[in-house]
């Protein structure tokens, strides 16, 4: 899918996020207090990336996982804004999903901190 595809695919503030590396607004996305069981999945191209098991509050804010799928995302060096962090991508389309901090309260000692609009849950579905 190309840029312009894209741009006519997600809503201008998930392509401000995903392609263009944006926040979203702290406590505001439609993931952060969701607790289904499942996979978040690329906004993009729909790869797995997260497990719900793996999500956590952390009261920043933003939805926090303490750990990815392997091989689901990069960690990229981020030097933007006059301060260096992680950034977190898909690994396999590239799109921005937010930043991994080495302050999470888990074993891995990992926090993922993720943008909502990055994201889509692919419920479990009820199996009996």
């Amino acid at each position: 899918m190309n840029e312009q595809e894209l741009k006519q695919k997600l809503t201008p503030e998930e392509y401000h996020v995903l392609r263009e590396k944006g926040t979203e607004a702290p406590f505001s996305g439609k993931l952060l207090h969701e607790k289904k069981s499942g996979t978040y999945m690329c906004k993009v191209c729909s790869s797995p990336l997260f497990p719900s098991t793996a999500k956590f509050d952390s009261g920043t804010g933003w939805p926090s996982f303490d750990q990815a799928l392997p091989g689901a995302v990069k960690e990229i060096i981020d030097q933007s804004h006059g301060m260096q962090r992680i950034e977190v991508v898909c690994a396999k389309c590239g799109s921005h999903l937010g930043h991994v901090f080495n302050d999470g309260p888990t074993v891995t000692g990992k926090r993922y901190c993720l943008n909502s609009v990055c994201l889509d849950l692919n419920p479990e579905e009820n199996k009996k």
